[in-house]
């Protein structure tokens, strides 16, 4: 375990965190959030000692081992596996299979486990130093967005690997699935202050709105009483008989500080510009191939028909072809075979990483999104600027000096002057933080035409997906359906164990079983009444801890009012009473707010259960 004691930290004048304490105890796996630039990785940093705070000290226990995933790509292994096997403890040197399972889950074929480090790209070259990170064990586990190398079936390893780790993870992602999958605690750097929740990041940005709410109505009230205060003054100081009466008040006022109105945090804003499209079918996609010099095709035969308006999602393992296969969507790419046929009137724009290069370093953000549309007025752009967290003068910065992930805003910045109704999207969150990623999953739900994204973010496949086009098995097919009807139906195949020869299914299928018609009535009549009997208690409960919290709720407010009242008639012995009473209510609440969070986890649970025995039963039906 680690402690955190008033730590500062601040770079010319601009404040990270002021005066932030935590404890991160045995076996918590903590999720840390906040805004890009408040100082996630910073204090990342400072708890390894790369990095010295203003003030405030971090306390580690004497042998307490830290596992970090370095930046630097340096090794000096002649293989993969033997590079992985250093970071094997002293006593395991020669426990290589360790390295093996992680390696596995990691995405490294045994072929792969033998060849040079240096043969791979600089993303697998990054999951080899995790991977000797997470096999030498440590105490803590800091991990700074862990997913960013990693497709989507070594993502859901390695939440398994962290939920199964005996020890403490400390963790910073934008893929809040990912997250809430792995943590038993949420922290967030909000307003330069941190606050730590028992529970997913949703209860902790929940607890975030509900103290600043409570927070502008009482700054609200000051404002409302002080106001009062001051008219009382001014409409009675002139008259003697109630001198003693206005003094009163002036020395009231005085001690009334007004609070400041919560400034409004900067974040991304913006919607895609939809150009209207009257066809039906935005492509066709027949008997497409494609292929790079000297090597096996990474596409072969494939057919679709995109309609208007549908959500397709593209999946599956690194290196397989998704960004070749949208590169050839988008025409950046020519087929070695077939061919795509695009519907009169669609206009695409094309969102992709490497189009940081194309951005020009003499110009400034604001030039770079008016060369996209030279049409648009300067406030146009500026707003667009604004949009993507360049306000003011930011606008005004050169392309040369931005980091990685504002060059790649300014790049969705061009997609957005730029009207279309096709968007292709290969791997869009990249440098997002989590509120910016639900920023753009808000803007692509809203967006009028057709999307194409190429995703592992299991909330954006969830939340976008009604169809998939998923590479798996070596093999491309189109899956007609939501992300998590594709996890029911198919699910994912587990091509990365030791000795695999195609894939075995991460849940075994179930058998086929006959059942008349009367027998299926009655089977789901059964599992109807079961629910009901199941759920109800829990939806009583539910329901009584709600009305509870809102009793509690309403004579907290009653003892605010009171408490201002004692204040200003400075009862000492009331003001106490009171106190005790508001602690006493507010711990109340809090007690019902986690009850009622594990009511309602526990009532989704259920409910999920009981939803695939009825989607099975159909299933049967439909058989």
């Amino acid at each position: 375990m680690i402690n955190v004691e008033n730590l500062s930290k601040s770079y010319g004048g601009h404040v990270l965190f002021d005066n932030i304490s935590f404890k991160l105890n045995p076996k918590e796996r903590l999720g840390l959030v906040g805004k890009n630039g408040h100082g996630k990785t910073t204090l990342f940093r400072i708890i390894i000692g790369e990095e010295s705070p203003d003030s405030g000290s971090v306390i580690i226990p004497k042998h307490y081992r830290i596992g970090y995933v370095r930046q630097e790509l340096v090794f000096s292994e002649k293989t993969v596996l033997q590079e992985v096997m250093k970071g094997l403890a002293e006593n395991e040197e020669t426990h290589y299979w360790k390295a093996e399972k992680i390696l596995a889950g990691l995405g490294f074929s045994n072929k792969e486990m033998q060849d040079a480090p240096e043969k791979f790209s600089g993303g697998f070259q990054v999951r080899l130093n995790l991977a000797k990170m997470l096999v030498s064990e440590p105490d803590l586990l800091l991990l700074d967005e862990p997913t960013n190398y990693l497709d989507i079936t070594s993502i859901r390893w390695v939440e398994k690997f962290l939920k199964s780790c005996p020890h403490e993870v400390l963790l910073i992602t934008h893929d809040r699935s990912f997250m809430d999958g792995v943590v038993t605690h949420t922290a967030g750097i909000h307003r330069q202050k941190l606050r730590k929740v028992t529970g997913t990041t949703e209860k902790y940005y929940t607890q975030v709105a509900q103290v600043e709410e409570v927070y502008e109505k009482t700054r609200l009230n000051d404002e409302r009483r002080r106001k009062e205060v001051t008219e009382f003054i001014t409409r009675f100081r002139a008259k003697a008989r109630l001198a003693n009466l206005v003094q009163s008040r002036i020395k009231l006022l005085d001690k009334m500080e007004p609070s400041d109105r919560l400034e409004k945090l900067k974040t991304l804003d913006f919607s895609f510009q939809s150009m209207p499209f009257r066809g039906k079918y935005v492509m066709d996609v027949e008997n497409l191939s494609f292929s790079y010099p000297a090597q096996e095709p990474a596409i072969s035969d494939f057919n679709i028909s995109i309609q208007a308006g549908d959500r397709v999602c593209i999946v599956g393992k690194n290196g397989k072809g998704k960004t070749t296969l949208m590169k050839l969507l988008a025409g950046h790419l020519t087929p070695s075979m077939g061919g795509i046929e695009y519907k009169s009137g669609v206009v695409k724009s094309f969102f992709e990483q490497t189009n940081v290069w194309s951005l020009v370093d003499t110009r400034t953000v604001e030039e770079e999104i008016q060369s996209a549309n030279p049409n648009l007025d300067r406030q146009a752009v500026r707003n667009i600027c604004g949009a993507m967290l360049f306000p003011g003068d930011d606008a005004l910065k050169k392309i040369s000096i931005l980091s990685g992930g504002e060059k790649s805003r300014v790049v969705m910045g061009k997609l957005l002057v730029t009207p279309a109704n096709l968007l292709l999207l290969d791997e869009p969150t990249h440098h997002l933080d989590m509120e910016s990623c639900d920023a753009l999953l808000a803007a692509i739900d809203y967006f009028q035409g057709t999307v194409i994204v190429v995703t592992h973010n299991e909330m954006f496949l969830h939340a976008l997906a009604e169809r998939l086009i998923v590479f798996q098995g070596g093999v491309l097919d189109v899956f007609e359906g939501s992300y998590q009807r594709f996890l029911e139906k198919t699910g994912w195949i587990d091509e990365t164990g030791p000795g695999a020869t195609g894939g075995k299914k991460l849940e075994p299928e179930k058998p086929a079983i006959r059942l008349t018609k009367k027998e299926l009535r009655r089977k789901r009549s059964e599992i109807i009444s079961e629910r009901a009997k199941t759920l109800k208690p829990i939806e009583k409960k539910i329901a009584a801890e709600e009305n509870n919290i809102e009793v509690q709720e309403t004579a907290l407010r009653e003892l605010n009012d009171a408490m201002q009242d004692a204040s200003m008639k400075k009862d000492g012995a009331e003001i106490s009473k009171i106190s005790q009473g508001i602690h006493r209510c507010q711990s109340i609440i809090d007690k019902g707010f986690d009850t009622l969070e594990t009511l309602s986890q526990t009532h989704q649970a259920e409910t999920v259960v009981f939803d695939n025995r009825l989607a099975d039963l159909e299933d049967l039906e439909s058989a």
